[in-house]
């Protein structure tokens, strides 16, 4: 903010110079004139982010200069210093777009609290119109991000998209593998087909291969007709597997067989069906500890990671966060009909370092609830939720002296997963440790509960 420019426009020269030298002091680049007329003819050749004038000049005066500049840059703040400090001046100077008016005899520390606020409004201003900008060239449905990692990202998908080659995208609950997904399909030669997508979490284990592959008639009760399942739906097109490392054992055999040989039949029939699908899979666990641990097979993993992509969590990629509040802002404040069209500094910052352990959803859901409480047309930090807050949110693990590390570990982990709402993967990133050590302490503390000896500890999380 001490880079911006401040033109100080007043007819009577002390006046000038004292306003002058005081927002110099204070770091910033100051311009003068003397007249209104000159002020204007500054605003049109140079770049200023705040113009500071009298009210009552011969000529042009300040209130004819803040009509006139706000014309020539609508960005651009305007406060007025006046001697007539009247309720009627101030009215009628904030009615034609002054941020503030300044009474004579001007007090250093009113000027210089004016002025910062004045050009944290400009800057906030600016940066919501950049984003908006960049919003403006990202076409609906495409993935929102200019960070490194995302920017990584798509230049594989975009590598990776006209290919038919299974691909496996992992990430945390939340970082946009169902986006990505779609925008493998948008970019492949099966585009004009369909997209369809089986959550294998939300599938009952005994309709799933039903669900997936279809039935006859009679093939159980309630069987009355033949039935499609999503593979046949996927015919020329793309079928999205999301959160396939929860799927059962003897479905794992199933799957494993239409991708290796390219064949199923419907649940009850005889007839042997051709795949013609492209198959992409997520999850958001560890899968190499999931193979590992055996709840997972090796061959099927094998078949799914031809090409494995990685989404960034949210925390990786914090550049993209207020691209992502404004984007969805706009989404919210049309659907809800709210007159919200910016976040505030602070709020942006908050946003900003914050860890999202939910992602880009949890922020969807953050700026949709801000944008619902708002009573104003700027987000600002108490509109966001307590978590979000600066401080809020975080409770402190407080640990006696003597506490014995073990029981210090284990309110650790705990607390972490409870923070993460169980999600693992998540929690072991956050402590820097492996799922699978967090799977181990479980063990250890279950068996401990039972009375039973804990496994042998040889790994240090």
């Amino acid at each position: 903010m001490t880079s911006s420019t401040i033109l100080v426009v007043d007819d009577d020269e002390p006046n000038r110079t004292t306003i002058e030298r005081i927002l110099a002091r204070e770091g910033f680049s100051v311009l003068h004139a003397a007249s209104g007329r000159e002020g204007l003819d500054i605003v049109r050749t140079r770049a200023v982010d705040l113009v500071l004038t009298d009210f009552k000049m011969p000529g042009m005066t300040g209130l004819d200069l803040l009509k006139a500049a706000r014309t020539v840059d609508p960005d651009v703040e305007v406060v007025v210093i006046t001697a007539y400090g009247t309720v009627e001046t101030a009215v009628e100077a904030m009615k034609e777009g002054a941020y503030d008016f300044v009474a004579k005899p001007v007090k250093r520390a009113d000027l210089v609290h004016t002025v910062k606020k004045a050009l944290e409004k400009r800057a906030l201003q600016v940066e919501n119109r950049r984003l908006r900008e960049k919003l403006g060239t990202i076409g609906e449905g495409e993935v929102i991000g200019r960070s490194d990692a995302m920017r990584a990202l798509l230049d594989e998908v975009e590598q990776v998209g006209p290919s038919d080659a299974t691909v496996l995208l992992s990430g945390e609950s939340g970082t946009g593998k169902g986006r990505i997904a779609r925008m493998l399909h948008r970019m492949s030669r099966r585009r004009d087909g369909r997209f369809i997508t089986v959550n294998c979490a939300a599938i009952p284990d005994t309709l799933l291969e039903s669900e997936l592959f279809g039935y006859e008639k009679g093939a159980f009760t309630g069987a009355v007709a033949r039935k499609e399942g999503r593979w046949d739906l996927a015919r020329g097109g793309t079928l999205f597997l999301d959160e396939v490392t929860e799927m059962q054992p003897g479905m794992q055999v199933k799957l494993l067989r239409v991708l290796q040989e390219g064949e199923y039949e419907r649940v009850g029939g005889t007839e042997t069906l051709q795949s013609d699908v492209r198959v992409v899979a997520a999850s958001n666990r560890d899968l190499d500890a999931a193979v590992a641990s055996g709840r997972f097979r090796q061959d099927l993993f094998y078949r799914l990671n031809v090409i494995r992509l990685a989404l960034p969590p949210l925390r990786d990629r914090f550049e993209d966060i207020a691209l992502l509040a404004q984007h969805f802002l706009v989404r919210f404040a049309r659907k809800d009909s709210k007159e919200v069209r910016a976040i505030t500094a602070e709020a942006i910052e908050a946003l900003s370092s914050y860890g999202w352990p939910g992602n880009v959803r949890e922020l969807e859901n953050a700026i949709e609830r801000a944008v619902v409480l708002c009573r104003s047309d700027a987000i600002g930090v108490e509109d966001l939720p307590a978590a979000v807050r600066p401080g809020g949110g975080k409770r402190r693990l407080v640990f006696d002296v003597g506490t014995p590390l073990q029981a210090v570990e284990r309110r650790m982990i705990e607390e972490t997963l409870r923070q993460c709402n169980g999600d693992k993967t998540l929690a072991a990133s956050l402590l820097g440790i492996t799922s699978r050590t967090i799977y181990r302490r479980e063990a250890e503390w279950a068996a401990a509960e039972r009375g039973e000896s804990a496994p042998a500890d040889d790994e240090v999380g």
